[in-house]
């Protein structure tokens, strides 16, 4: 019997081996851990640079907004499998954050699960990505499923570890220079990335179908690998757990009474949720450059590298801002530029037009980027933030699920009904957060 039990347990000892659960946690004083923190400021800014060059390298490759549409153009004429792979896009990442933030919080290290859960689920989907690209060429239905699986896989594993992830980076990072190491690291990988569109527009120019889409998948997947190791190099403070412990039951009980507690911070959730459905259209201004104008390949590859350039100036220059005048301001400057990006779409007369709606449409990415993921951090106590994270993440993917799926219903009759309503429902997007919205970070100073 007890045999039996050990081998039942072995499962559960792997899992607290690779977590570190079973490894002492030193007794910090706040000035020993502020001390901490400084000390390894620069060394966890460098390696976390790092990787965010190549997860943006990677990800550029595999834009969610080009590369993947023309991919699966190639495969079905049905615009489903499109809108699909927007909402995985769009909501994937955000949507298992709730789910998992109990959980976190009671990790007294958060690398662990970042890099060694991480590694299995968001490096890994790439390389079957690549494989997909492979069968599509005699097999283009099972292509595509396997593809839509890795795709999902990859971000749905990465949102999972999300709470993880952000509330290392907030141990680690001084508040105040959050904003300009994220938005520094998300423009630089960015700019790496405008290097891998070229090299996508090269690829597609010189390859025909599907090896073009095989050779950018796996190269994908090699930087995205790649930046695993620096990722692993971080330097965290373990720091005791003081979040009672509570089933997922419970704690999901507990949520609406939070939320009743602190007004300013479901009005954020309120407009963060109007301005992930604002981006409803982005999954069909591809698609709708095709059809409209019948752009050629390599078009698309430019399309993705002034997407990326966009997003460079979004992710420095908001970036910057924020670390002076808090997050609340970009993600304004954010939804202004959706809308815009939707109008000019709506009313394009000539292809050329696009370049200026990729343009916007990068610069509110590089917002929402930067400010969309740390603004949340500011909002609550530190051993909160998993759960601070994870409603507001969840909600968006939420609203960035059903986004897609909307923006889908519309396309199938008129592509421009779904340019309208994502411009419109920016316009909203800006008025809450504008008027309805606090900056949680003078909010919160006497």
């Amino acid at each position: 019997m007890g045999s039996h039990d050990e081998v039942h347990s072995l499962p559960t000892r792997f899992f607290r081996w690779l977590l570190q659960l079973d490894r002492p946690v030193p007794p910090y004083t706040a000035g020993q851990l502020a001390a901490f923190v400084e000390r390894n400021y620069r060394w966890n800014a460098s390696v976390n640079l790092v990787d965010g060059l190549t997860y943006w390298l990677g990800l550029s490759l595999i834009s969610s907004s080009t590369i993947v549409p023309l991919f699966i153009s190639k495969l079905t004429s049905s615009t489903l499998p499109i809108g699909l792979a927007a909402m995985v896009a769009q909501g994937g990442w955000y949507l298992p954050q709730l789910f998992t933030a109990n959980w976190v919080e009671r990790l007294p290290r958060r690398k662990p699960a970042v890099a060694n859960l991480g590694l299995v689920a968001e490096r890994l989907p790439a390389w079957i990505a690549a494989l997909a690209a492979i069968l599509s060429g005699k097999w283009a239905i099972p292509g595509l499923v396997l593809f839509l699986l890795a795709y999902s896989w990859r971000a749905l594993g990465g949102g999972a570890l999300g709470p993880a992830w952000q509330d290392m980076i907030a141990r680690v990072i001084p508040v105040d220079r959050r904003g300009r190491i994220w938005g520094l690291t998300s423009s630089l990988g960015v700019g790496f990335g405008v290097a891998g569109s070229l090299l996508s527009v090269w690829l597609l120019r010189n390859y025909s179908f599907p090896t073009s889409f095989v050779y950018i998948f796996a190269l994908a997947a090699t930087v995205i690998t790649g930046g695993w190791f620096f990722l692993a190099l971080t330097r965290e403070p373990a720091i005791p757990v003081t979040a009672p412990r509570q089933s997922q039951r419970q704690f999901l009980a507990n949520l609406p009474h939070l939320l009743r507690q602190d007004p300013p911070f479901r009005r954020f959730v309120v407009a963060r949720v109007l301005l992930s459905l604002g981006a409803m259209g982005a999954g069909f201004l591809t698609l709708s450059a095709i059809r409209r104008w019948g752009v050629s390949d390599s078009t698309v590859g430019i399309y993705t590298a002034v997407l990326l350039l966009g997003q460079t100036a979004g992710n420095l220059g908001f970036g910057l801002l924020a670390d002076r005048r808090g997050h609340k301001l970009p993600l304004e400057w954010a939804a202004l530029a959706y809308c815009a990006a939707f109008l000019l779409a709506w009313l394009a007369p000539v292809p050329s037009w696009y370049y200026a709606v990729f343009a916007l449409l990068g610069i509110a990415t590089g917002s929402v980027t930067v400010s969309g993921i740390m603004v949340v951090l500011e909002f609550c106590e530190p051993e909160r933030r998993p759960t601070y994270a994870g409603i507001t993440n969840t909600s968006v993917g939420l609203a960035s699920i059903a986004g897609p799926l909307l923006a889908t219903a519309l396309a199938s009759i008129h592509v421009g009904w779904a340019f309208a309503l994502s411009a419109a429902v920016s316009l909203v997007a800006w008025a809450v957060m504008r008027w309805s919205v606090e900056e949680p970070r003078w909010a919160a100073t006497p």
